[in-house]
């Protein structure tokens, strides 16, 4: 039903005559005439009578009134809730427990006023999709992989980069490291269940175990990050890498950092030599209106990033890249 039509009624039914509906629509008075004719024609009914004294609603037009004022606040209700910001920034941070999701809860205790709907995609071409269509209005990914660049449509720019440390249990040969390199991982097992072909993350533990010669193995089912911190606790042989920002920390005490749950004696030790680090990229659509975008851009931008320089590692086509 065309709401310029409704509209129209509406004014003329309000003012009892088509010469000061026009008036009040900037529209004339013919065009109010072949409007309210078009609408009476939809619907197959009279919707006025002309009397001296201008134009009367009949009983059809009395019983369409209310739902026709229902139809324009249904109408001005859609157009609020994309406009303005009127409905939430939809934002993916792909898991709950890695440092992007701690991005996300940092905006949010920061800006408590800017309504927010976190999302988890799974893979970088599904979110740039969703940044393109504007299902969400941004995602945090990898600037990229290996044969899959942005669309120009996308900009991104380096938010985080998250040093990667590792993890074992305290039966683990490297448990009373205080630091390792990461020429002395190899022959050591890396276990990271859950790395799924054609992602970001396992194009970038693809590159660094093929840069540095590590043995990363993704065999087995993923249950989740529980069963990874049992099984890492309980196996000498296993180690894993977190993030940085990942787990909660446990008081060091006399061993090297410590994390995960209280009693599994988990160790987490930094890796120097280089340091690899992940690449927590904010991409969104260059077009994209929400004004709670520019809010949470500027944000990360004046949050600390630890952005990788001397000393670090990243996958070659990670750099360069494209920023706002």
């Amino acid at each position: 039903m065309d709401l310029d039509t409704v509209r129209t009624f509406v004014a003329a039914a309000d003012a009892g005559q088509f010469q000061q509906a026009a008036a009040e629509l900037a529209v004339t008075q013919q065009a109010v005439s072949k409007r309210i004719a078009a609408l009476e024609r939809g619907l197959g009914v009279r919707l006025f009578t002309r009397t001296p004294r201008g134009a009367e609603l009949t009983i059809d037009g009395q019983a369409f009134l209310p739902h026709a004022r229902e139809l324009l606040r249904v109408a001005e209700r859609a157009v609020a809730s994309v406009r303005g910001g009127g409905r939430p920034l939809r934002v993916d941070v792909i898991a709950s427990r890695i440092a992007s999701s701690g991005l996300m809860r940092g905006f949010h205790r920061a800006h408590p006023e800017v309504d927010l709907d976190v999302v988890m995609l799974f893979d970088v071409g599904t979110a740039v999709d969703a940044v393109r269509s504007g299902a969400i209005d941004a995602s945090f990914r990898a600037v990229a992989v290996p044969g899959r660049p942005l669309p120009e449509d996308i900009e991104s720019v380096r938010v985080l980069d998250e040093p990667l440390e590792l993890l074992v249990g305290p039966a683990h040969a490297l448990a009373g490291a205080w630091s390792v390199t990461v020429a002395e991982l190899a022959g050591h097992r890396i276990w990271m269940p859950g790395i799924v072909p054609g992602t970001e993350w396992a194009a970038y533990y693809g590159d660094l175990a093929a840069e540095f010669g590590l043995t990363i193995e993704a065999t087995g089912p993923n249950f989740g990050s529980d069963a990874l911190l049992d099984t890492i606790a309980d196996t000498p042989a296993l180690a894993t890498f977190v993030g940085e920002r990942t787990l909660p920390r446990l008081p060091p005490g006399d061993a090297p950092d410590a994390a995960g749950p209280a009693g599994h004696g988990l160790r987490r030790i930094p890796v120097t030599d280089p340091t690899p680090v992940y690449p927590h990229s904010l991409l969104w659509h260059r077009d994209n209106p929400h004004p709670a975008l520019a809010t949470l851009r500027a944000h990360l931008a004046a949050a600390p990033g630890g952005h990788g320089g001397a000393g670090t590692w990243v996958p070659g086509w990670v750099l360069p890249r494209r920023t706002h």
